[in-house]
């Protein structure tokens, strides 16, 4: 058992996408309000702490992660004061609050950036400005295009490994990383309980910027990730900010492998856990716009190695809004939608780590039919597609549609389906992004309304978490690494067993497995009739998920 016992080890989280939970005001935006007016829906699911992705003040030109103001409010939000009222709620609804932390990069219009465009009292050297109308070097923005852009106003370029309104801080200047942590205390000092650290292994880039190896789909990341001195600076930035806090940290992680990981996130580490890529590109190929085929032992050779691996602590997460939906993903969202949904929940949370919910997630989403570029809005979507066009690779969206349906990351933007009614509930004027057209049928209302919804069957997972240990700090062993549509592991602590077997095929399976035969009581499944008792024979149904104990 791990002897380092702490709140956000046995927590489930919650994460919310402002802008596309629940509008209040009825101008197509979500907003505070609205998420404190569903507030009763979050904490029904029993989850401990809720994931907050950015609302500052914010021009918007990648939905709030380009930040003019990292202590306001921004309007479309709400105010300060609405802030301070979902804390409050949430709080009294025995839930956590952990915020956005984006500080490898800062909007062109925030007020550093302005003072480093008029060269004032030292804040030049905040950002990386280099002479000339030619980049330095050959760094690609992970949005499609050159890292650099050149200001006509300053006569010099800036990196940015996002959009161009998205300028990187140079962390090697001391006064940059004081200013940052001022800010960071703020907000703790205000009550709230950690951070999501958006991309931090980025911050440290190393002397003299150089190339980078071209045949990369973002070229130069073997430079900027998990750079000369990120682990320095995030130690520090521990010792001067949340180290004094009881707090929950979780740093978003690019290009990064198991080793580094656990220098980040054992118990000497400046983080409590990371979000890691590696399971999320098993369906990648060398470029954006080239997918590649995968099965099942991929996804289980990579989740199986954190498990088993890393030194620290695991995030457990199956998608978020950098990702398409799950169902639709790496399942079924047609005939097995419901059966699919239950099933990748059994895997999110019986595996030993933190498991985070993305809103949606529980009811089942699916990804969006996009039928043309105009329709989305993700800036990395149309960066690709845009910079694909531009290098004669294709002629027309219409020719990497597919790719683009599968894989934009406003799949997981389009508003939270809450009813049946006009824009699925989540307001009542125009929404910012397309409602998906299967509203109808898949929202929160009609899932209150089916005792045997992924809703539900979410909360029977929760409460199963909670009331076995053996699920948070268990020992994973994998069975039928080689099995390409079956996934069984044990999880055992102090004595106690539990045998998971998860069917990722639309046929029956037959399996062998020794374990199956001491199993006893049936603790979850996801079909009504599962066994209570089974032998080493096993015949799972399609998508079908079986949790048992083990005797």
């Amino acid at each position: 058992m791990d002897e380092r016992r702490t709140w956000w080890k046995e927590a489930v989280v919650y994460q919310i996408y402002p802008r596309s939970f629940n509008d209040s005001d009825g101008d197509g935006v979500g907003d505070l309000q609205g998420i404190i007016d569903k507030l009763d829906h979050v904490a029904s699911l029993g989850v401990d702490v809720i994931w907050l992705n950015p609302v500052y003040e914010s021009p918007q030109a990648d939905n709030g992660y380009d930040i003019s103001d990292y202590r306001a409010i921004h309007e479309e939000y709400g105010t300060m004061a609405d802030w301070e009222t979902l804390l409050e709620e949430v709080h009294d609804r025995d839930m956590k609050l952990i915020m956005d932390l984006v500080v490898n990069h800062t909007s062109t219009e925030h007020e550093w950036f302005e003072q480093s465009r008029r060269d004032e009292d030292g804040y030049r050297e905040y950002y990386f400005w280099r002479e000339g109308e030619t980049p330095p070097n050959n760094w690609k923005s992970g949005f499609g295009g050159s890292a650099w852009e050149f200001d006509e106003e300053v006569g010099m370029q800036y990196l940015h490994l996002f959009d161009e309104t998205q300028a990187d801080l140079d962390w090697d200047v001391e006064a940059v990383r004081a200013d940052v942590y001022e800010m960071m205390n703020w907000w703790l000092e205000k009550g709230i309980d950690g951070f999501r650290m958006d991309v931090i292994n980025l911050i440290s880039k190393p002397e003299g910027l150089p190339d980078g190896d071209p045949s990369q789909d973002w070229v130069g990341i073997e430079h900027f990730a998990d750079g000369p001195n990120a682990q320095e600076y995030l130690e520090e930035m521990a010792e001067a900010t949340y180290d004094d806090y009881d707090t929950m940290t979780v740093g978003e992680c690019v290009d990064i492998d198991v080793e580094t990981a656990s220098d980040y996130v054992s118990e000497e580490g400046p983080m409590d856990m990371v979000f890691h890529f590696e399971h999320m590109h098993v369906d990648m190929g060398e470029k954006w716009l080239s997918p590649a085929e995968w099965d099942l032992t991929d996804l289980k050779a990579v989740m199986s190695h954190w498990q088993t691996e890393l030194d620290g602590w695991n995030s457990l997460y199956l998608t978020n809004h950098d990702q398409p939906r799950i169902v639709s993903r790496f399942a079924d969202d047609g005939e097995y939608r419901r059966e699919s949904g239950k099933l990748l929940g059994t895997l999110l949370f019986t595996l030993s780590g933190t498991p985070y919910v993305y809103q949606g997630q529980e009811i089942g989403m699916t990804n969006y039919p996009w039928r043309s570029l105009d329709e989305l809005d993700d800036l990395q979507s149309i960066g690709k597609v845009e910079e694909a066009i531009e290098a004669g690779e294709i002629d027309e969206f219409e020719e990497v549609a597919d790719i683009v349906r599968d894989r934009s990351r406003d799949n997981a933007r389009t508003p939270m389906q809450w009813d049946d009614s006009e824009n699925a509930g989540f307001t009542d004027g125009d929404p910012w992004l397309s409602v998906n057209p299967n509203y109808e049928a898949i929202n929160v209302a009609a899932a209150e309304a089916d005792d045997d919804s992924i809703l539900n069957y979410y909360r029977d997972l929760v409460d199963l978490r909670e009331d076995n240990e053996v699920f948070v700090y268990g020992e994973y062993t994998l069975h039928l690494p080689d099995h390409e549509s079956v996934w069984a592991y044990r999880m055992e602590l102090d004595g106690e067993a539990v045998l998971v077997t998860l069917n990722f095929s639309a046929t029956e399976t037959s399996v062998t497995i020794d374990d199956a035969a001491r199993t006893s009581d049936l603790l979850v499944a996801n079909y009504d009739d599962a066994p209570t008792v089974t032998d080493a024979n096993l015949t799972l149904r399609p998508y079908e998920a079986r949790v048992h104990s083990l005797t």
